[in-house]
């Protein structure tokens, strides 16, 4: 029987050990410290189980699951659309962020400014309190903050 020997692989012939920790397009290892870029998958991920929680919400009340709710065969048209609509973005949303993708922002900024305009402009389809829209303001303005500190990182 052979005995097993290491093989070196063409990438690491020829490189030293400082070569081999970085990425083979940026070899400066980026600086230690408050790193935006996992601040903001952080932040998505956070948003997400909360956009999660509030897409289960809307299937609970759409499957008569929420208790104490009214029906929701019987609230009107409008409002079993606008349930509809944020069960599915909801879920989307938060799929989308907790992959931390580029999508997952659009989708989500989507939800939350939809909500949040349809609280404002039509609260007997969207009733929400005032707390809730101010958290979603918030979430929507750290949001964008830490974007742009992740993206001028970068530079």
């Amino acid at each position: 029987m052979r005995p097993l020997t290491k093989v070196r692989t063409p990438a690491t012939r020829g490189t030293t050990l400082a070569e081999d920790r970085g990425d083979r397009i940026e070899r400066n290892p980026q600086p230690p410290g408050a790193r935006w870029d996992v601040v903001l998958v952080w932040l998505m991920r956070i948003v997400a189980v909360i956009w999660m929680i509030k897409g289960l919400s809307a299937w609970a009340e759409i499957l008569g699951a929420r208790p104490g709710a009214p029906p929701f065969e019987g609230a009107p048209v409008g409002r079993q659309a606008v349930i509809i609509y944020f069960g599915v973005i909801d879920l989307l949303a938060a799929v989308g962020l907790w992959l931390a993708t580029a999508w997952g922002g659009v989708v989500w900024l989507l939800a939350a400014t939809s909500a949040f305009v349809l609280a404002l402009l039509t609260p007997q389809l969207l009733p929400m309190s005032l707390p809730n829209l101010a958290f979603d303001g918030t979430i929507i303005l750290l949001y964008f903050t830490v974007s742009w500190l992740a993206s001028r990182e970068m530079r």
